[in-house]
Parts: C-alpha cells; structure tokens; sequence
C-alpha cells in the first residue's frame, strides 16, 4: 500500500492503515478521496475484479461529484491489501450523517440497484466467516467514529462467486430481483418466453406503429445522440410522475447531471457508464431505456414512454423486446431489469436473484441501530410480500405525495 499512498493527493486522502490477519489480507486502509483511489480501483477492474458495474470507477466518480456531495456523502472506500501493499479489494462505501449516528453505506445511492465490493476472485473465494469478521473489525478499529455499516442489495452470488460478505450476519432484502439467461438465437428464446399469442400481439402493435413512419430501435452512440434521449427521457419521466402525484427522483439535485455525465463520458470508446436505448418514429422517440453492462450482463436503471395516444400501442414494451434482442446480437449472457416487483420485468428476467442486507454495529450506538434497522427492513419485507397491504401502502402513497413528502423511517426506508 505504500506505492499507493504516495499517489494520494497529499496526506489526509489516505488514514493510516490497520493490521491483522485476515486469510490473505493483512492491512486495511480507509481512503476518503474517489480520485485518490483511481489508481488502486482501476487497477482492480482492470484485473477482472468481481463487482457489478454500478460499482464501475465512471460510474461512482460521477455520481459522488454531483449527487454524493450535495446529499452529504463523504467518501469512505475500505482498501483491503496483502502484506506486500498489493490491493485485494476495495470496498466503496460512503459515510452520512443520520441524526446523532455516522452511517456507512454503498456509494451510488438508489440508482445502484447491485451492490458488491470489487474483489480479486481467488481473494472473494479464500476469505471465510473468521477472515471476514477479522476485516470487519480492521474497519472498526480504522472507521474513525463510524457507527454502523448499512449495506443494502447485496447479491448472495455475482458473476458464478459467492459474496464474502454473506459470511457476515444478514437478512434478506425487503425487495427481489429477477434476472434471465439470453441466447445467440433470439428467435428461440423468444420462442421460449412467449407464447404464440403474445408474440401476434406485438407484431400487430408494432405494425399499428410502423403505419404511422418508420420505426427504429437504436443505442445512442454519439454524444448528440445521448443528449437527445436523456432530453426526452427527463419530461416522459416528469410527465409520468406528475400523473401519478409523485415526486420525480430524476429532478432532484445533480440527479440529471450524474446521468448526463455517466452516460457520455466515455461514450466514444464504446464504454459509458450508462448505456441509453430508444424507440423512435419518424423523429420522435417514443420510449426509452437505461441501463449498465459488465461481464455479459446488462441491467436496467431507467425508463420512460411517451403519455399521448401512441401508448396503446405499447412502445415500451416494443423497445424492451428489442433492447434483449440487441443484447443477444452483441453476446451478452444475461439480463436485468433491476431491483423491485412489477410485471413488465417477469417477461425476460424469469430467475430469481437473491438479495440480502447487512446491518454491522461498529459502536455500541450502532448496536442499537442496527437491531432498529433488521426490524424495520424485516417489516418492509413484510408488507411488500402481502400483495393487499402492499396495494394499500401505495395508493396511501401516491394520494399523499402529490400534497406533501411522505416521511420516512430514520434510515431513509
């Protein structure tokens, strides 16, 4: 680690580090600056590290520069090394301050919907229950005051390795997800996934549109281009929360640009953060599409559809179809549509993906908060599994939003 310290820009971007033994890690140190920790976390990607891509260095540098700092997030990226300095993980954590309490969670927020630590595979598949209770207590004694960890949506398994953190005390996360395999041969996974009927069906929509002008499925590949769809995604999507009496997430501070960033920086190699997909006739875009890709898997953040008369003909389920069958030309293996429960997402994403929650004490304050937050996610997962009550719950919502902020727990659930 010491190579690493001295491309910190000055001193204080790195604490100073902590030594046990842990299986193959024998230091951890807490860095608090993202662009300190480009060199180590780019390093790690580089080396086939396990993470999803919301973990991606252009997507959380982004997204800490204009969201992370206007929320209050301070960076608190946990770097785990062996006993040659040489990085094995990196931890992307963020520090927030909840009344009296220092919480430690994901960095990237409610647009990350996976959240894993970038680890080296032979270090994820070495490290047991004992070595990750010694790397927990390497952050206790390195947190500086930190209370509670708070990691949420936490996959049990990414990209065929367990998650080491799932050695650690969990519970199961009040929401699923559902992931689908996709094939070189789109033609018979549609074959698979849809009935006869179904198909008819979106032909027969897709045909009412193309009456109309030109229909066209695309991925933004310039610059322009992603400023087009990002324009028109913003208003469907205000539209559409205005219609339901919400408030649009989309609009809040350095929400748009995040996206903007993230969606354009590296776009001319072929690689942004967040890739944009569009269903247009003639020129007007009438759905759209977000989402990010890694290791053969895309997973999906976003989407919009045009309100007028044309929703009939169901454009965002078109682009949906499309999007999976542009997936499959380009070799991807797997497809998401991220975390939650709704129907549109059971077409294509027919497995589960288990998702769990850690809530670690760090202080005897965060005992207590961490015992508050198990049963008030537990209750969540509750609600959200009886369909009546859940029901209930959101047309409560959506009757008091349009009148005033629904008030949330003491954690933001």
């Amino acid at each position: 680690m010491n190579a690493f310290m001295r491309t910190a820009n000055g001193a204080d971007a790195v604490a100073s580090g902590v030594r046990f033994a842990a299986g193959p890690v024998a230091r951890v140190d807490i860095i608090d600056d993202i662009a300190a920790a480009e060199p180590v976390w780019r390093g790690l990607e580089i080396g086939g590290a396990i993470a999803t891509p919301y973990q991606r260095f252009d997507f959380i540098a982004p997204w800490q520069r204009h969201v992370g700092c206007r929320q209050g997030v301070r960076p608190f990226l946990v770097v785990g090394s062996d006993a040659r300095g040489t990085p094995l993980f990196l931890l992307p954590l963020g520090r927030t301050r909840h009344g009296p309490l220092d919480v430690l969670g994901f960095l990237g927020g409610k647009h990350a919907n996976f959240n894993v630590a970038l680890w080296r595979r032979d270090v994820a598949a070495a490290l047991d229950r004992d070595a990750m209770e010694t790397i927990l207590a390497m952050v206790r004694e390195a947190g500086r005051g930190a209370d509670l960890l708070m990691l949420t949506n936490q996959p049990l398994r990414w990209d065929g390795v367990a998650n080491p953190l799932a050695t650690l005390r969990h519970q199961p996360s009040p929401s699923f997800a559902c992931r689908g395999a996709l094939a070189h041969d789109f033609s018979a996974l549609v074959d698979a996934r849809l009935s006869g009927a179904q198909r008819k069906k979106l032909r027969k929509k897709e045909r009412a549109l193309a009456g109309r002008q030109p229909i066209r499925y695309w991925r933004a590949e310039t610059a322009d281009d992603a400023l087009r769809v990002l324009d028109v995604f913003f208003a469907q999507k205000a539209e559409r929360m205005a219609e339901l009496g919400l408030a649009d997430a989309f609009a809040a501070p350095g929400m748009r640009e995040f996206i903007t960033a993230a969606a354009t920086a590296e776009l001319a190699t072929g690689r942004p953060a967040i890739e944009l997909y569009a269903a247009s006739v003639g020129d007007t875009i009438l759905a759209t599409y977000g989402g990010v890709v890694g290791n053969g898997r895309f997973s999906g953040i976003f989407n919009s559809m045009i309100l007028n008369e044309l929703v009939h003909e169901s454009p965002g389920q078109l682009l949906q179809f499309n999007l999976v069958r542009m997936c499959c030309e380009r070799g991807l293996t797997t497809f998401d549509l991220g975390v939650g429960e709704a129907a549109f997402k059971q077409l294509f994403c027919n497995e589960p993906e288990p998702l769990f929650d850690s809530f670690l004490p760090l202080t005897p304050a965060g005992q207590l908060a961490a015992s508050a937050c198990r049963l008030q996610f537990a209750l969540k997962r509750r609600i959200k599994r009886s369909p009546p009550v859940w029901a209930t719950v959101r047309a409560v919502r959506r009757r008091l939003a349009g009148r005033r902020s629904v008030r949330r727990g003491p954690f933001g659930v």
